[in-house]
């Protein structure tokens, strides 16, 4: 991952934006290598906020969501784990993921490709290591919320039956605060919660600057726990927009703060949006890192 990326000479709000956007991404690695206090196999439930709507995801919400996946990883011990969620867009060969599931905040790499596979339904299919596509580039010192993204190719399509989800537009958003209710769609689940998927009903409260690649942040106060990294962000009409990325003081349960203590997400726009468009038909990525 890289350091402070490329952060635009603007203003000093913007750069303590992007290096809030850095903090986060860092909080969030760290505390997806601790596992939740565990006595005699019960999960201890902790939400990030006072107000906990999740709910299992049922047969209903695949068919609305039909690109949510499971990105599936080999421990060190070589124990199978549900690493994150992942989304198949736009084909049955593209899946979409964070990045920070395959390298730290330096840019040092955590796992390699071939210890994943993807989930959806009831298919497993290994990634094709050589077309992984990353947000950073060669100049990138870390990893930061808006370039958080990957893409991988399957090594063969998911069958017929699997619909992946269709490639987003751009959200249509102002930057700065807002109220918009949406759904977080997390078909791994969170280590704080004890159904294997989550669903809940939350609202985005503010859309940041663009970063050089046009990508915005969005903090949202949707709940989160190991295992959401992915998730997917819908409005009402089921559009995605945003896949999140990160969370601030996990399992704290204490109210929403704009400032200290909220959920980070990245839009579906810019460089993401178009390396999308052009990886659908097959390997496409100009900036292999």
């Amino acid at each position: 991952m890289r350091a402070p990326a490329k952060t635009p000479s603007v203003s000093t709000a913007h750069s303590h934006r992007l290096m809030a956007g850095t903090t986060v991404l860092l909080l969030l690695i760290a505390v997806g290598t601790v596992l939740l206090e565990q006595k005699t196999n019960d999960i201890t439930q902790v939400a990030l906020y006072p107000r906990d709507a999740r709910r299992l995801m049922m047969e209903e919400d695949y068919r609305q969501y039909p690109g949510a996946g499971v990105l599936f990883c080999r421990t060190g011990e070589g124990t199978l784990e549900r690493a994150a969620a992942a989304w198949l867009i736009g084909s049955r060969q593209l899946v979409v993921l964070n990045a920070h599931n395959f390298m730290d905040r330096n840019l040092d790499q955590t796992r390699p490709v071939s210890d994943c596979f993807f989930q959806i339904g009831d298919e497993g299919v290994e990634f094709d290591p050589q077309s992984l596509c990353l947000g950073i580039d060669k100049a990138s010192h870390a990893l930061h919320i808006t370039d958080d993204w990957a893409l991988l190719q399957l090594k063969r399509p998911v069958s017929e039956k699997i619909t992946p989800q269709p490639i987003p537009d751009a959200p249509k958003l102002a930057t700065w605060p807002l109220s918009l209710l949406v759904k977080m769609v997390s078909p791994a689940g969170h280590t704080n919660f004890r159904p294997a998927t989550s669903i809940e009903s939350c609202m985005l409260r503010q859309i940041d600057d663009p970063s050089e690649d046009g990508i915005r942040q969005a903090r949202h106060d949707c709940n989160d726990g190991y295992g959401g990294s992915g998730s997917g962000l819908f409005t009402t009409e089921g559009q995605l927009i945003a896949m999140h990325s990160a969370s601030l003081d996990m399992n704290a349960r204490r109210p929403f703060n704009i400032e200290t203590h909220y959920g980070s997400a990245f839009l579906f726009e810019g460089k993401l949006l178009a390396a999308i468009k052009q990886n659908v038909l097959g390997p496409h990525c100009v900036n292999h890192f």
